[in-house]
C-alpha cells in the first residue's frame, strides 16, 4: 500500500497513470460501438462457435472487440503487421537501412511509413471482414450476420474500422510518449485481463453444471500457475559476461581496477516475437476471406487453420526466427565491444574488439534458442490442452502416426483453458515490464519501490 500511496504522492508519475489508465478507458468504450449494418445476435453465436479457434486468438488480442465487429476490432494487429514489415525492409533495403540510422529524424520517418502501413493493412483487413460477414448468410439459429449486404456496407466497413485502427494507433503512441511507456502492450493486455471476471464466473457455473470436475479444474490451476512461475523464471532469467576494467590514470586520478558483468537475458526479445508470428499466420486468412470457398486460396488457408500441422510448424519456425531478428535489432555485440574497448574493459581470456564482439554473439546465439523454444512450447500449450496436436493430416505419415500415439497426445487433455500461453506470456510480461518503470520513477525520486529489498529485473534488462 506504501508503494501505491508513493505513486500518487510524485505529481508527474500521478498524472502519466491517471493519463494512462483514462486513455485504456476510452479504449474500452469503443468495445461497445458496433460498426453500423452488423447483426450482433448472429455475431455472439458464430464467436461462441469459434471460440477455440485461431478467430478466437485474435478476438482475445483484440479485447473481444473482434467478435463483436466494434470500431476497434482491427486493433492493434494491423499496426503491429506493418512494423514487421517495416523492419524487415529496413534490414534487405538500403535506403530505410541509411534512414534508420539517421538519429530521431530517421526514426520519424520510419514510424511515418509504419503508419501509412497501418492504414493500407487495415483497408485490407477491413474489406476480408466485410466480405466474410456477407457470405456468413446463415450461422447457427438462422440469424443473417450483415442487414444490407452490398458495396455500401464494404465501403462503410473500410471507413469504420480503418478510422478505429488509427485511432487506436493513436492511443499507443500517445500512453508511450505521455504514459506510463508500452502502449501497444498495454492495449493488448487491457483486452485479455478484461476477460479474467468472465471466465471464472465461466469456470464456476461448469463447475455447478458437473462439465468439468474438481479434478480437472484443480489441474487448469496448476498448470496455470506453473506457467506463470515458469515466464517469471525465464523473463528475468540472463547469463553475465563477466567484464574486467584495467587501471588507467586521467590527470591525478586513477580510474578503472572494478569488475562487473554484462547481463545477457534469456529471452531479449520478450512477447514480440510471438506476436509478430501470430499476426503474420493471421495475414493467409485475411487475404483468403476474399475468395470463394472452394478456390484454392481458400484451401491453402485452411492448413493455417489452429490446429493444423502446418500451423503448429510454421508458428515454432516463426516465433525462433523472430526471437533472433528482435534480438540482433535491439542488441548490436560490435557496439558493446567497441565500448568496452574505449573505457578499457574487457572479457577475461578473450581479446577486446572482434574477438569479444564473437564471443558475446556467441553467448547471445545460444540463450536466444533456448529462449526461442521456450516461447513456442508457451504459445502452443493451449493447443495441446484443448484439443492435442493433428497429426492425421500429415501427407504420407499422418494416418500410421495418428494410430501409433497415445489418446491424449492427439485429442488433448480437454481443459478448457481460457487464458493461453501467449495470454499469459503477454499479461505477465508487460506486467512486469510496467512495474519495472514505474519502479525505476518512484526510486529516482527517492521512494521506495514495489521491491524493498531486491530489485525487479524487467524483460530488457
Amino acid at each position: 500500500m506504501d508503494s501505491l500511496r508513493n505513486i500518487f504522492a510524485v505529481p508527474e508519475l500521478r498524472i502519466r497513470v491517471l493519463f494512462t489508465l483514462g486513455l485504456l478507458g476510452v479504449f474500452r468504450i469503443g468495445h461497445h460501438i458496433p460498426t453500423p449494418g452488423v447483426n450482433t445476435a448472429a455475431l455472439a453465436l458464430l464467436a461462441e462457435q469459434a471460440r477455440n479457434t485461431m478467430f478466437g486468438l485474435y478476438d482475445l488480442f483484440s479485447g473481444g472487440n473482434l467478435s463483436r465487429v466494434t470500431i476497434f476490432a482491427l486493433g492493434v494487429m494491423p499496426y503491429i503487421s506493418a512494423s514487421i514489415i517495416l523492419q524487415l525492409l529496413t534490414v534487405v533495403w538500403p535506403t530505410l537501412e541509411r534512414i534508420s540510422k539517421e538519429g530521431e529524424l530517421g526514426r520519424r520517418k520510419i514510424t511515418q511509413y509504419t503508419r501509412y502501413g497501418t492504414i493500407l493493412l487495415s483497408v485490407i483487413q477491413a474489406l476480408s471482414i466485410a466480405i466474410f460477414l456477407e457470405r456468413q448468410t446463415n450461422v447457427a439459429g438462422g440469424l443473417p450476420l450483415v442487414y444490407d449486404p452490398g458495396w455500401g456496407f464494404r465501403l462503410l466497413t473500410i471507413l469504420t474500422l480503418t478510422t478505429g485502427s488509427v485511432f487506436v494507433m493513436w492511443l499507443g503512441e500517445q500512453i508511450t510518449e505521455r504514459g506510463v511507456g508500452n502502449g501497444m502492450s498495454l492495449i493488448i493486455y487491457s483486452g485479455i485481463v478484461v476477460g479474467l471476471p468472465r471466465a471464472v464466473m465461466t469456470t464456476l457455473d461448469q463447475l455447478k453444471t458437473g462439465e468439468i470436475g474438481l479434478l480437472r479444474l484443480a489441474l487448469l490451476i496448476l498448470v496455470m500457475v506453473v506457467v506463470v512461475a515458469a515466464i517469471v523464471y525465464v523473463e528475468r532469467a540472463h547469463r553475465r559476461v563477466t567484464v574486467h576494467y584495467a587501471k588507467r590514470v586521467v590527470g591525478r586520478r586513477m580510474y578503472g581496477g572494478s569488475s562487473t558483468h554484462i547481463p545477457l537475458k534469456v529471452n531479449t526479445g520478450g512477447v514480440m516475437p510471438v506476436i509478430f508470428a501470430s499476426s503474420l499466420l493471421a495475414f493467409p486468412a485475411t487475404i483468403a476471406g476474399m475468395f470463394p470457398p472452394e478456390s484454392w486460396v481458400q484451401r491453402a488457408a485452411q492448413q493455417l487453420t489452429w490446429g493444423m500441422p502446418l500451423y503448429n510448424l510454421l508458428t515454432v519456425t516463426l516465433i525462433i526466427f523472430f526471437a533472433y531478428f528482435y534480438t540482433a535489432i535491439v542488441f548490436n555485440p560490435d557496439d558493446v565491444a567497441e565500448n568496452m574497448r574505449k573505457y578499457g574493459g574487457f572479457v577475461p581470456g578473450i581479446r577486446p574488439g572482434k574477438r569479444t564482439a564473437e564471443y558475446i554473439d556467441l553467448i547471445l546465439t545460444r540463450i536466444t534458442l533456448v529462449g526461442a523454444l521456450y516461447l513456442a512450447a508457451v504459445a502452443l500449450l493451449p493447443e495441446f490442452l484443448i484439443s492435442g496436436f493433428k497429426v492425421a493430416p500429415i501427407p504420407f505419415i499422418g494416418e500410421s502416426l495418428d494410430a501409433a500415439l497415445p489418446g491424449w497426445f492427439t485429442n488433448g487433455l480437454g481443459v478448457t483453458f481460457f487464458f493461453g500461453g501467449t495470454s499469459l506470456l503477454i499479461v505477465v510480461g508487460v506486467a512486469m515490464d510496467t512495474v519495472q518503470q514505474i519502479e525505476s520513477q518512484l526510486i529516482m525520486r527517492h521512494y521506495d519501490g514495489f521491491m524493498k529489498k531486491t530489485r525487479i529485473r524487467g524483460r530488457r534488462g
